[in-house]
């Protein structure tokens, strides 16, 4: 049984150190709770707390990292069913499949366009998080080298794919030292899968045709000493994906039922029809998959998949923001003007593309507007003719421009005299109500 908050705090020393990272034992009590931090990152814990605490402490769905040289894919841990009653916390990792029977120029041709492929989304670059590597020839030489022809155009973490033992092992000779992800342990090979993932410190994934040979399956493993487990429940299209991935997360965190404590593996790719592997990987990404293994990599299907998934693992009580600040666009000069936007990341973007697409200078001041869009910040008073003046007085808006002119958003043109009132010295203008308009009132009234 889960314990509150009240309940963890009375087990812990209270002494308030900070050794946790927390300002006091409570704090960390009501994070341990919601199973945001583990035990261990209390010192001081007596042996009998640490003992009635342990189930308590144990996240519902394992926290599982799979690392490579300077990178780093993070999953699970996840404590809510739907993203508005808390949040969601680690995206899932979307890697994209390399068969081993493939020629090694083609494998490093298609690796370093997806290594490469980087787009920046109101100020978050969107990249492919790694590789799953798949022993097709079943030869453990030519599974070393694609896993070599993989590494010599990318660092980012492998999946490495083979239901062979001798297989896997010849191919985790090519990264030891790394923490991969081993595919897939199942009834037949699980104890020589489980010693090989034990000795290269790597996560493994478990496969079954049912949940309950599965649930069968995990803790057999973790007896022989390892934990940090995935699960494949064998789900390839629509119906059983989403059915089985659903109980999967309602087991885990409404019953804490610990042999399903894991995050998941989809493989989108293995659709019949080729054309519906975007939409299974959108699905696997809304409910509930961990990790994500694609075969058909083009820059115009993986854009929206990775939008969606950041707009998924994002706090939805916090909106993305950007630093607020004096930014300068198409290099403009001391007479050029000032536009004022709030610093939502879409709204400053929306305003600062419309901007450079112009090709006009001009000076965009970022009022701090804690996050939100235009109107709803000066609805919430975050964004009225006080804050503007604020800003523009930190940020020394009048050391840069000669002409003290400044241009606020045309939906909160019933500012415009309080802000005179606040900067007497500037000329306030009133801009249009939408950015696409921007270019055309830059060109015409100033």
């Amino acid at each position: 049984m889960a314990l509150s908050g009240i309940e963890i705090y009375k087990l812990l020393p209270k002494t308030n150190c900070k050794d946790c990272g927390f300002p006091t034992c409570m704090a960390f009590a009501l994070k341990l709770a919601t199973k945001q931090v583990e035990l261990a990152a209390c010192p001081h814990v007596s042996e009998e707390a640490q003992e009635e605490l342990a189930a308590s402490a144990e996240p519902p769905v394992r926290l599982i990292k799979v690392k490579s040289n300077g990178h780093e894919v993070q999953v699970g841990n996840e404590v809510v069913l739907y993203r508005h009653e808390k949040t969601f916390y680690n995206k899932p990792g979307i890697f994209f499949r390399i068969r081993d029977d493939e020629e090694e120029a083609a494998i490093k041709a298609k690796a370093k366009q997806i290594d490469e492929y980087q787009v920046n989304y109101v100020g978050i670059d969107l990249i492919v998080d790694g590789f799953a590597v798949e022993a097709v020839s079943g030869d453990g030489k030519t599974f070393s080298s694609a896993i070599s022809a993989v590494r010599a155009v990318s660092q980012r973490p492998l999946i490495l794919i083979s239901g062979d033992p001798a297989t896997m092992a010849e191919g985790l000779k090519v990264i030891n030292g790394e923490a991969p992800l081993v595919y897939a342990a199942d009834e037949s090979n699980w104890e020589e899968m489980t010693d090989l993932a034990l000795q290269h410190k790597a996560s493994l994934v478990v496969k079954s045709a049912t949940l309950e040979s599965l649930s069968d399956l995990t803790p057999k493993i973790k007896e022989k000493g390892l934990a940090d487990l995935v699960l494949d429940p064998g789900g390839r299209n629509f119906n059983n994906s989403l059915v089985q991935n659903t109980i999967i997360r309602r087991l885990a965190l409404t019953k804490n039922f610990r042999p399903l404590g894991f995050p998941i593996i989809a493989f989108p790719g293995n659709m019949e029809d080729p054309t519906l592997e975007v939409p299974m990987a959108a699905q696997a990404i809304a409910k509930y998959a961990g990790f994500i293994v694609m075969d058909t990599f083009s820059p115009e299907t993986i854009y929206p998949l990775l939008v969606l998934r950041e707009n998924i693992f994002t706090d939805p009580q916090k909106p993305i923001q950007v630093q607020p600040g004096l930014y300068e666009i198409n290099e403009p000069k001391p007479e050029d003007p000032v536009l004022v936007t709030t610093n939502f990341s879409i709204t400053y973007f929306s305003v600062a593309n419309e901007v450079e697409g112009s090709g006009l200078p001009a000076w965009l001041l970022v009022a701090d507007a804690e996050g939100m869009s235009v109107l709803t910040a000066w609805a919430a008073g975050n964004f009225d003719s006080e804050q503007i003046a604020k800003d523009v007085k930190r940020f020394k808006v009048a050391d840069k421009v000669d002409n003290k002119r400044i241009v606020i958003p045309g939906a909160i043109a019933v500012i415009s005299g309080e802000l005179e009132e606040e900067l007497p010295d500037w000329e306030i203008k009133v801009g249009p109500r939408e950015a696409v308009d921007i270019p055309s009132f830059l060109k015409q009234a100033l």
